[in-house]
């Protein structure tokens, strides 16, 4: 059967990856590596099912994926920058730093986006020059001053998305040292962001040396694309923070569902896990359904 990508390994995602391949299909999680997300973080978890001690979740974690390779589950670790549903393909793409992965359906479960930026404007100027997507909002900024805030893979994508369409593109890396080589043609700036600044739409970004650098546009690309920036990138719907779905997991894209923390609600493992569960079915009904 046609291939299943999931993104992200934690309890949604490896359950997924269960369900999904039991159904038949050929199943890849991409993943940024071992003890990354919030489970492998808890030192002791004593709320599940089926455990009679207290287990670590990094422990927990690992029997996870461990499970899931015995029954064929590729995993691979590469981080995911961008999801595209191009118009030529039946199916989706998922970018890394370093290919282009396709799928049939694809299970957004890379947890919920904790990273953001606590300083004035940036919720003032949401949809007014404050954007958490540059392949949707590129073409807005033609012959224009475009920041990108970050100093990872994905803000480097996120400045590479720009380069075509801005006049000039800023990279602000917020204090941190970058951790990828920036081309030439990308302005770098280290001192850490105090404020976005504006009248009705952003005009500039103060940094905490007192420097007003113009800018038209900011985007936010802090530490690595999560689940919502994701369906964000194509499309899906979403709540605040969490992206919508139905009662199967399901996402307004078709072919897209997502499961765990990514959807709000009860962030605890044993709803990540039935969440996955129904994720997996759901992409396996959604690969039948386009070979009938």
């Amino acid at each position: 059967m046609a291939k299943v990508l999931i993104i992200g390994a934690g309890p949604a995602g490896v359950s997924a990856a269960l369900y999904a391949r039991r159904g038949g299909a050929d199943v890849v999680v991409l993943t940024r590596g071992p003890q990354t997300g919030g489970l492998a973080k808890a030192e002791s978890i004593e709320n599940y099912y089926g455990f009679a001690e207290p287990i670590s979740g990094a422990e927990l974690a690992r029997r996870g994926v461990e499970g899931a390779k015995r029954l064929g589950v590729t995993f691979i670790e590469q981080e995911v920058l961008a999801l595209s549903f191009p118009d030529t393909l039946s199916g989706f793409w998922a970018e890394t730093a370093d290919q282009t992965w396709e799928a049939d359906s694809v299970i957004l479960a890379a947890g919920a986006s904790r990273q953001s930026l606590n300083v004035p404007g940036i919720r003032e100027y949401e949809g007014r020059g404050v954007s958490y997507c540059a392949v949707c909002d590129a073409f807005f900024y033609r012959g224009k001053t475009a920041a990108v805030i970050g100093a990872g893979e994905y803000a480097l994508h996120e400045a590479q998305v720009l380069l075509p369409h801005a006049a000039k593109v800023m990279m602000l890396t917020n204090g941190a040292e970058p951790a990828v080589r920036i081309p030439e043609t990308i302005e770098v700036h280290r001192e850490p962001v105090s404020a976005v600044e504006g009248e009705q739409r952003v005009r500039s970004v103060r940094l905490d040396d007192g420097t007003a650098l113009a800018a038209d546009g900011v985007f936010l690309a802090l530490g690595t694309a999560g689940s919502t920036d994701l369906a964000r990138k194509i499309g899906a719907l979403t709540d605040g923070s969490s992206i919508r779905v139905d009662e199967h997991m399901a996402t307004n894209v078709p072919g897209l569902f997502a499961a765990g923390d990514c959807t709000g609600g009860l962030l605890q493992i044993a709803k990540a896990v039935w969440q996955g569960a129904e994720a997996g079915l759901s992409a396996i009904r959604h690969l039948r359904q386009k070979q009938a």
